[in-house]
């Protein structure tokens, strides 16, 4: 098995849902007591988040950057990283490692085609929802139809993670009004919805969600193991 070089801490939370769900995964395709081959750098996500909210992404891509290399250098064959906002700086961080990496939205593109989604939601920090770098890699590589929550949509979205979910903190009243978030994109014509945050699955239940839900973390970790095991 191939060794997962893991960028993680951002937030130590969904890394955490990683880290069990590639076990998980190998397990399930090895049996036995296997486990997964794993090289994780868990930065302090304090010092990101203060840079990108000041929209230092130079010093955040530096911060990556160096971690990347540390898991080149213990032996990390490929690269993940452990969040959907900081595939902002992928190119930058697999140029510096000179290690192939596993981009995020590849699976979850993947899967919506593979089951004939066309127009798809996508849910996430301000910065996935209102910049270019994802929106344009699920457009180009896969040719969906992107739709995003209106304005006061997408900043109630950012808050409930930045201030509950990336602490831990999973409310009803969170839940419920990203439940009805996702109606409104039901109702403006999306077919499903891609969870473009590590962290929200913790607040959407896909039984009970109004659209099929397409987790990115689940659908990462799974894809990570699978590159792993070829």
């Amino acid at each position: 098995m191939k060794c997962i070089g893991v960028l993680g801490g951002m937030s130590w939370e969904s890394t955490a849902l990683y880290y069990r769900l590639m076990n998980e995964e190998t397990k399930a395709a090895l049996g036995g007591l296997h486990s997964a081959r794993i090289f994780m750098h868990s930065v302090d996500f304090h010092d990101i988040e203060t840079l990108q909210n000041t929209g230092d992404w130079e010093g955040a891509g530096a911060i990556l950057c160096e971690a990347a290399v540390g898991l080149k250098r213990a032996g990390a064959d490929f690269l993940v990283i452990a969040t959907n906002t900081m595939h902002k700086l992928a190119d930058r961080i697999e140029k510096a490692a000179n290690l192939p990496l596993l981009h995020i939205a590849e699976p979850t593109g993947a899967a919506l085609v593979a089951n004939g989604i066309k127009r798809v939601a996508l849910l996430g920090t301000r910065f996935t929802m209102e910049e270019d770098f994802y929106l344009s890699y699920l457009e180009r590589r896969f040719a969906l139809d992107i739709l995003v929550p209106e304005a006061d949509d997408r900043a109630v979205i950012h808050r409930i993670i930045y201030e509950e979910l990336c602490r831990g903190v999973v409310t009803e009243t969170s839940r419920a009004a990203v439940t009805e978030c996702i109606d409104r994109l039901q109702r403006a014509g999306a077919e499903a919805v891609i969870l473009g945050c590590t962290e929200i699955t913790m607040v959407v239940d896909p039984v009970t969600s109004p659209l099929p839900a397409y987790d990115t973390t689940a659908l990462h970790a799974k894809a990570a193991v699978a590159r792993a095991l070829t």
